[in-house]
């Protein structure tokens, strides 16, 4: 297949994983065992990742509370960006983790229980790390757009009309 239909169907997969490989191939152009043979060799080399579904946690009875941590680090000789932000990375808490410019060096996203299960996060784990200057936790209050997908359905004013 040609680069450019192994492009496309990886965009048509990262907005869709459940695309079957017959529409991918019709939609590209393809023949459906040509789809299936890209697609195992885009997860053999790495490029596919894998594939999850798109959750609204808060239509659900599962009690969530996500976080966007910030950190300054130093790095050293003994560890660098890459080796740190590779030892945070393996934090199960740790849901994204990136290498930043700006203000910050990395940039974590994590999930917990409650409020207070991400500050002893923070406390415990994060901030002993050596090469960690300082961080800041900005928590999520709500979710109005998650990796191109909408989380809210209309743009109602939830506020009360009082009249004096």
């Amino acid at each position: 297949m040609k680069e450019q239909d192994i492009e496309k169907m990886l965009r048509l997969l990262a907005d869709n994983a459940k695309l079957s490989n017959a529409q991918i191939a019709t939609m590209i152009g393809a023949s459906e065992q040509e789809v299936a043979d890209a697609i195992a060799d885009c997860e053999k080399k790495g490029i596919i990742k894998g594939y999850r579904a798109l959750i609204d946690w808060d239509k659900t009875g599962r009690d969530l509370v996500g976080a966007r941590i910030e950190l300054k680090v130093i790095p050293n000789g003994v560890m660098g960006f890459e080796e740190i932000a590779y030892t945070i990375s393996q934090f199960r808490e740790v849901e994204t983790c990136y290498l930043m410019s700006g203000g910050y060096d990395i940039a974590l996203t994590i999930s917990g229980k409650t409020f207070k299960e991400i500050a002893l996060f923070v406390a415990h784990r994060l901030a002993p790390l050596e090469p960690v200057q300082s961080t800041s936790t900005h928590f999520i209050l709500r979710k109005y757009k998650e990796r191109g997908i909408m989380m809210v359905e209309d743009n109602e004013d939830e506020r009360e009309v009082t009249s004096l």
